[in-house]
């Protein structure tokens, strides 16, 4: 973990109070810290570095999940790293959804956050926008993956073509994406270990959906951004589900109570000013869809209609 992150991070556990943790720094080097521990001094919570990689989920139990969490698995690393980077191998049946989400975002000062980061591909878009880009996402795999390939710039990808038949194919960072300007740590979208008014954007894509407080996660997005000067970036497919969240808390696909109409229409409601939820308000900038793909084999791909807002203040 970068050693300029010790000045914006602050206690999950303790939220929404702001406890600034305590760092005990075992191995560094150069500005990374490879091995130490972050601690709360209010409610005494400690938070592992390690190989680089910091881990402030604030559930502790969530890494007894690992075992049952299909995004810590191989197929699945594979299948998101072609989702994200499938462009840089020049796979005709590529998405450029990452490519499209980026161009939304105007060039900015200071932080950018990206909100289940996954493997990483709009963090490193971000950080050509920004001082400095953070990832956040609460599946070690994927941190692991997206913090390897910051630090070595280039991985081999096992794409699975069918049943156990890989290829390997080579990822290559394009040059001018500065590893410097990156970091990703492991965290909860509903409890980010930032700083109130610490980020000039923030982005939650294909995510909001797959939480199980959805509100609560664009409450930490407005708590982090900065109240003057900021951009939010959210696109998702809105695939409400019992699995991730009670359907009264979902924020779209209900027939009746609050948030009853659609999902993108009801968030944008939300950031205006008229709806306001989530102040200061914001002005849309923008709204549409992209078109997001997966792929799990050489002959199985999944095309994902995901719809945006892109909002500033």
């Amino acid at each position: 973990m970068k050693k300029l992150l010790l000045e914006l991070l602050i206690c999950p556990v303790c939220l929404p109070g702001e406890v600034r943790l305590m760092e005990t720094i075992n191995e560094i080097s150069g500005e990374d810290i490879v091995d130490g521990e972050l601690r709360c001094p209010e409610c005494g919570n400690r938070y592992r570095i390690q190989n680089g990689i910091a881990d402030l989920d604030p559930n502790p139990s969530s890494a007894a999940m690992l075992s049952g969490n299909k995004y810590e698995t191989a197929p699945v690393v594979s299948s998101y790293l072609w989702s994200h980077y499938g462009d840089l191998f020049n796979d005709e049946n590529a998405s450029d959804a990452y490519r499209q989400w980026a161009d939304l975002m105007q060039p900015h000062d200071g932080l950018a956050l990206d909100a289940g980061s996954a493997v990483g591909r709009f963090t490193f878009e971000m950080a050509q926008k920004s001082n400095f880009a953070v990832g956040i996402d609460s599946s070690r795999t994927f941190v692991r993956t997206a913090r390897e390939l910051m630090l070595r710039r280039e991985m081999t990808v096992a794409l699975k073509q069918e049943g156990n038949i890989t290829t390997d194919v080579k990822l290559s960072l394009p040059p001018e994406w500065d590893s410097d300007k990156v970091e990703f740590i492991v965290g909860d979208a509903l409890a980010m270990p930032f700083r109130a008014d610490s980020a000039g954007s923030f982005s939650s894509l294909n995510l909001i959906d797959k939480v199980p407080r959805p509100m609560a996660h664009l409450t930490e997005m407005n708590r982090v951004t900065r109240s003057v000067g900021a951009q939010f970036l959210l696109s998702d497919p809105f695939s409400w589900s019992e699995e991730a969240a009670p359907e009264e808390d979902w924020l779209g696909g209900r027939t009746s109570g609050p948030c009853a109409g659609k999902g993108l229409d009801n968030i944008m409601a939300m950031l205006n000013k008229e709806g306001c939820r989530l102040p200061p308000a914001w002005d849309i900038s923008a709204h549409g869809q992209v078109w997001w793909k997966i792929r799990t084999h050489a002959n199985h791909f999944e095309q994902i209609r995901s719809c945006y807002v892109k909002a500033t203040r």
